[in-house]
Parts: structure tokens; sequence; C-alpha cells
């Protein structure tokens, strides 16, 4: 049994840190961080963020109905953190950081040109979930740098070094190193062992 109830709150560990690049009305292209996030359907394949409604970015993605997902690596942490703390409104955040906004191929939204990863989306669905909008985006396209790509042809975390967010305590962490491969370190645990 558990001892210690901290109560409703926004805490699991951990959570991605992502910057949700979009256009505004003018054609201008902004840069969100967020951490309210995660892939939501397998088919067809969709990823949601959160995004409250005050956001300058929740203008956008409404009127374009398009967003990235650009995947920080650890070496952009604090640009990533920079871009969650000022408001497209009043700041120019790719001029001020000197990162490069990419026209996306498949959807109306620009990408982060320096980021090692990056999702093309569609937005599919909105649900209003109280204080924040949820955006489902179905993925168009995955792009990643070639020197990112491991040996099954797929992105490698380990050369990404994605960017993990623990709410709460408002810290950001690296990914660990590997424990096991999915759909296999558990096959024998559901057997009983005899004595």
């Amino acid at each position: 049994m558990k001892k210690v109830s901290l109560g409703a709150k926004t805490l699991v560990f951990p959570l991605p840190v992502w910057c949700v690049g979009t256009y505004d009305k003018n054609g201008k292209p902004n840069v969100m961080t967020v951490a309210w996030g995660g892939i939501c359907s397998s088919v067809p394949p969709s990823i949601a963020v959160s995004v409250r409604k005050s956001r300058y970015t929740y203008d956008n993605l409404m009127a374009h109905k398009a967003f990235t997902i650009n995947v920080p690596s650890v070496e952009h942490a604090a640009v990533t953190d920079y871009f969650g703390m000022v408001s497209g409104k009043h700041v120019d955040k790719f001029a001020e950081t000197g990162l490069t906004p990419v026209p996306g191929d498949r959807v109306h939204a620009p990408y982060i040109g320096e980021f090692p990863m990056v999702l093309e989306c569609k937005v599919t669905h909105v649900h209003d979930i109280g204080g924040h909008i949820q955006f489902v985006g179905e993925i168009l396209d995955v792009k990643t740098d070639e020197n990112m790509i491991g040996e099954n042809g797929l992105p490698d975390i380990e050369r990404i070094q994605p960017i993990v967010f623990g709410p709460e305590i408002r810290q950001y962490r690296r990914v660990g190193e590997l424990i096991g491969e999915a759909f296999a370190i558990g096959k024998d645990s559901g057997q009983r062992k005899k004595d």
C-alpha cells in the first residue's frame, strides 16, 4: 500500500518535450514548447498535444489546422525552454534564436531545421477538455537527419537524445540506458515458476 497521497496533480514521469511549429495569420513562423502530449492512435498514426486557448499557438492551430512536432535533443534544451517562456505575439522566436524555420512538405506549418526529428501533422480532431484544448493530428510524415538513423533504418533514440520533462518538479532530463527489448523481455514473466 502506498503511504503518501499527493492529491490530483499533473504528475507522471516522464513527459515528452516537443516544440510545436505553426504559422500565424500573417504567415510568420512560430514555435512553442509543450509537454502535454503523446501518441494517441496507431491507425491512422496520430499524435495529440494540448494547448491553452490563451496561447498564440492556439489561434494558429485553429486557423491552419496543421502543425509540426519538433523533437529537440539535449543540446537544444536552453532554446527549447526559451520557446516556452516567451509568446510569439511579441517575439519572433526564430529570429531571436537564429534557428531556421523550414516550410513543411506535407502540411502548412514550419519545422525547425536544426532539430533532429520532425513530424508533420494535420489536425483531425479538436477537444475542449477544460484548461486546455487537445489537438489530435494525423502524422503525415516523419523526418530525421540521416546521421540519426540506426542500423534498423529507424531513428536511433541514443543519437537523437530527446529531452523528457518532470512536471511539478519542473526538470528536464535525458533518456537513460537500454533495459531490454519491448515485447521480448516480458515473455517469461507470466509463467509461474515451478518448485
